[in-house]
């Protein structure tokens, strides 16, 4: 079968495109940006990509067209494709339909950690010798690439609560129909679909409902939202984590390892180079997850000594002149406050010097702006890149602790004139922040 992806680019999407062919499909695809790393991986699995969504794609004449949700009414192809009632489906859906089924589905959701759950998850069940499946949407360091198909029952997939395309406004996690599913947390964002955090909670519930009552819900203890979409209903068996009635982490060492409970009852001591509370929430989530599914908790806490992280969460991307840049996908006040301090934990000498693009489409709008400060507490001193947004980071940082560049060379020049040898450079973003990183480090390998 002849698939042609729309939007086919995005991490998610572009997954797709990995797994249809490892099925065997001939995959085409298209999308606005046709850039490395993702277009890179795509060519090398034998993908032709188009760039744009010019309408004479439609000669292309494939037996579907597979829709990402970067798609909008107005777009030519799209058009087209509607014009001539041709066959079309969302990635999603697609996914559900041709790969998911019969397939034991660990989906995990939650406003934060996903990614990395998905990841820790993915290579305890690897070590552990079932060989999943999966879709994760970032690059996991243990894997070649951000998804695969296998001969394997198993399949692990990061759960999106973001909308499936311009024709179907539920949120992707609810095509999954889980076997096991994680809820790391919630909170609100994607201030483009949702209203406030009771139309995500809805969200969340309907997730809920698909799992079987043969499945498993592994929860965070901790999260208030989490309980509250809880009392909506479950009907499957539940786990908590992060709560001493369930699974429970010790306080780290210098090291970063800790000790693993279930049920006040000691499992193993995690010995690993991750750091920061919230990815050993994110192990315990792991540990649980994989247990429903047959690994036992010691091997899995075993896996996690070897598990090596994801691109893009707290990626050392260079060092010069004794500075030391990162790179995290943060856009989040909660992200970026946990994020620091995970940073702090693994280096604890040396200023830090946080770098912010407010990017995201909650972030632009300034919804959680008045948040911001707090949640960059952390840091040593704090720029921010203030271009497209809707409201004016001046009026909320204190302009003493605050640098404001509208302009991304500026920012690049300001942050290298106030590094100094020791320092870690962190820059958030949930984009590709204009090739920041790189820019700063050949700035600061020409000095003053």
């Amino acid at each position: 079968m002849h698939l042609h992806i729309l939007g086919i680019c995005g991490t998610f999407m572009g997954g797709i495109a990995a797994i249809a062919r490892h099925a065997g499909h001939r995959v085409t695809g298209c999308d606005q940006n046709v850039y490395p790393p993702m277009s890179d991986q795509l060519r090398s699995l034998g993908v032709d990509l188009v760039e744009g969504y010019a309408a004479d794609q439609i000669a292309l004449s494939p037996d579907c067209w597979v829709v990402g949700n970067v798609v909008t009414r107005g777009n030519p192809l799209m058009e087209a494709i509607l014009d001539r009632g041709e066959r079309f489906i969302s990635g999603p859906q697609w996914l559900r339909e041709n790969v998911l089924v019969n397939k034991w589905v660990l989906a995990v959701a939650g406003t934060h950690g996903k990614t990395t759950t998905s990841s820790m998850l993915t290579w305890i069940l690897e070590r552990s010798g079932m060989a999943p499946g999966y879709l994760i949407g970032g690059i996991p360091m243990d894997f070649k690439h951000s998804a695969r198909l296998t001969e394997s029952t198993h399949f692990v997939i990061e759960a999106d609560e973001y909308d499936t395309a311009f024709f179907d406004k539920r949120s992707k996690f609810v095509h999954y129909c889980p076997r096991t599913a994680i809820l790391n947390n919630l909170e609100y964002d994607h201030a483009d679909i949702f209203d406030d955090i009771a139309d995500i909670k809805r969200q969340f519930h309907h997730f809920v409902r698909m799992v079987p009552r043969s499945g498993r819900i592994v929860s965070n203890g901790r999260d208030g939202n989490l309980k509250h979409v809880l009392t909506y209903g479950k009907w499957s068996p539940l786990e908590e984590f992060g709560v001493d009635a369930g699974w429970q982490c010790g306080p780290p060492d210098d090291a970063g390892s800790f000790d693993v409970a279930w049920a006040g009852h000691l499992m193993g001591r995690v010995r690993w180079t991750q750091s920061g509370e919230h990815n050993r929430l994110n192990a315990l989530a792991a540990i649980a997850a994989a247990r429903h599914a047959g690994v036992d908790p010691r091997a899995a806490i075993d896996a996690l000594g070897s598990f090596t992280g994801v691109k893009r969460r707290l990626e050392l991307r260079g060092q010069s002149k004794g500075v030391f840049v990162y790179d995290d996908f943060a856009h989040h006040p909660t992200a970026i406050a946990a994020t620091l301090e995970g940073l702090r934990q693994s280096a604890q000498t040396g200023r830090i010097l946080a770098v912010l693009e407010p990017r995201s489409n909650t972030m632009k709008r300034g919804v959680m702006k008045d948040q911001l400060p707090e949640s960059l507490a952390a840091a040593d001193r704090v720029f921010v890149h203030a271009a497209g947004l809707d409201w004016n980071p001046r009026a909320v940082f204190d302009a003493d602790r605050a640098c404001i560049a509208e302009n991304l060379d500026a920012l690049v020049e300001a942050v290298a004139i106030e590094a100094r040898p020791g320092d870690r450079v962190l820059a958030m973003s949930n984009g590709g922040f204009g090739g920041f990183h790189e820019k700063l480090l050949a700035r600061l390998e020409r000095g003053s």
